[in-house]
C-alpha cells in the first residue's frame, strides 16, 4: 500500500491545499493530512478545530486521513506506516526551504522520499497567510477557500473598518 503524509498547519485549509490532496488520491492509496500541533505559531484556528474544518473539506475523498502530530514528521510517518511526504511549492522560496526539510527527513530516516507537487494554476499565489490577510483588510477570499473555511473565518476574523 503507497501511503504518503501531507504535512502543514493548514491554518487555514486554502483551495490550494485541497488541490494537492484531490491529485495525490490519484497517486497514493492514502493520505494522511497531518495537522502540526505548533502553537508558537499562534494559529487562527485550534488544532480540533482546523482537524474539523478538514474533515468537512474532504467529506467523500477516499483514502484521505486526518491526524495531528506533534514532534519530528519522520516519527510520526513511522507510526502511520508511510515512506512519503507530500509537499506543495509554489515558488522558488518555497522549493529551497522544502529542500532542506526533505534533506533532513531523509537524514533522520533514509527510507523517507519527499514528493514536490505544484498548485493548479490558479492557486500558485495562495497562502494560508495571505488568505487571512486578506480577509483582515475586507477583501474577497471566496475562491481561494472552500465554503466552511470561509464559514469559519467569517466567524472567526473581525474585518477592518471601512471594508466590505
Amino acid at each position: 500500500m503507497r501511503v504518503a503524509v501531507y504535512p502543514g498547519s493548514f491554518d487555514p485549509l486554502t483551495n490550494g491545499h485541497l488541490d494537492i490532496i484531490r491529485r495525490g488520491t490519484h497517486l497514493f492509496d492514502r493520505i494522511v493530512v497531518a495537522v502540526l500541533e505548533n502553537e508558537g505559531k499562534s494559529p487562527l484556528f485550534s488544532v480540533a478545530e482546523r482537524m474539523e474544518l478538514i474533515h468537512r473539506c474532504i467529506a467523500g475523498m477516499p483514502g484521505v486521513e486526518v491526524h495531528s502530530f506533534t514532534g519530528l514528521l519522520v516519527d510520526f510517518m513511522m507510526r502511520m506506516n508511510a515512506n512519503v511526504v507530500v509537499r506543495g511549492i509554489r515558488a522558488v522560496s518555497d522549493y529551497e526551504y522544502e529542500l532542506q526539510m526533505a534533506l533532513m527527513n531523509r537524514e533522520l530516516n533514509p527510507g523517507v522520499e519527499t514528493i514536490f507537487m505544484l498548485p493548479a494554476v490558479e492557486f500558485t499565489y495562495v497562502s494560508s497567510r495571505l488568505v487571512k490577510e486578506v480577509f483582515r483588510l475586507g477583501g474577497d477570499v471566496a475562491r481561494l477557500v472552500p465554503p466552511p473555511v470561509l464559514e469559519s473565518l467569517r466567524a472567526r476574523l473581525p474585518v477592518a473598518v471601512g471594508s466590505r
